[in-house]
C-alpha cells in the first residue's frame, strides 16, 4: 500500500459508489486517481457527495475489484494509491494502521508507541483513528481497547464486528 501524501487544495473530487456487504460505499479520488476517502452509510464524519463533484466510476475500477476480493475473503492487503487529507500527526497514525496485519488486532496504546507518541497521546491517537477517511482500506477496525473491548468505530460497532469476523478475529 502506498503511504499517505497530503492532497493539494482545489483539486477536482471524483467519486463513485460501490455496493458492499456493509452498504453502499462512497469512494472519492483526486485527479491523479489516488483514493482520498471511503465512507460507509451513516458514518460519523463520513463524506457525502458535494456540489461540483464528478461521478467517474471508471476511475475506481481497481478499488472496486480489490474491495470485492476483500469481502470475498480473497484479499488480505490493499494495494491502492492513497491520499487522504489530514494533519501530519493524523497521517502518521493512519500510516501506522497499514502495519496491522489482516486477521490481527492492536490497541490504541500500541499504535501510539508505533509512531513514537507518549502514553499521554493515546487519546489524540484515538481521535486520529476515529477521523480515518479511508475505512476498510486503512484498517482502523483492527484497533481495539487495551482491555480487548471493541471500542468505537466511525462506521458503527456492528460494521466493526462484521469486518473483524470476516478477518477471523472474532
Amino acid at each position: 500500500m502506498n503511504r499517505t501524501e497530503n492532497i493539494s487544495g482545489g483539486d477536482t473530487v471524483y467519486y463513485a459508489t460501490v455496493t458492499s456487504p456493509l452498504g453502499e460505499l462512497l469512494l472519492t479520488a483526486d485527479s491523479s486517481g489516488a483514493l482520498t476517502s471511503l465512507s460507509v452509510p451513516g458514518q460519523k464524519g463520513g463524506r457525502v457527495v458535494g456540489e461540483g463533484w464528478v461521478r467517474d466510476p471508471a476511475r475506481f475500477t481497481e478499488a472496486e475489484r480489490q474491495l470485492a476480493a476483500y469481502f470475498a475473503g480473497e484479499l488480505k492487503q490493499f494495494e491502492l494509491e492513497l491520499k487522504p487529507e489530514g494533519t501530519e500527526f493524523r497521517r502518521r497514525v493512519w500510516d501506522a494502521l497499514d502495519d496491522v496485519p489482516y486477521g490481527a488486532t492492536t490497541t490504541y496504546g500500541e499504535v501510539a508507541a508505533r509512531i513514537g507518541a507518549s502514553r499521554a497521546a493515546v487519546r489524540a491517537v484515538g481521535g486520529a483513528i476515529g477521523a480515518n477517511p479511508l475505512l476498510i482500506v486503512r484498517p482502523c477496525h483492527r484497533v481495539i481497547g487495551a482491555s480487548g473491548a471493541l471500542t468505537g468505530y466511525a462506521g458503527g460497532l456492528e460494521r466493526k464486528v462484521e469486518l473483524l469476523t470476516l478477518e477471523g478475529c472474532l
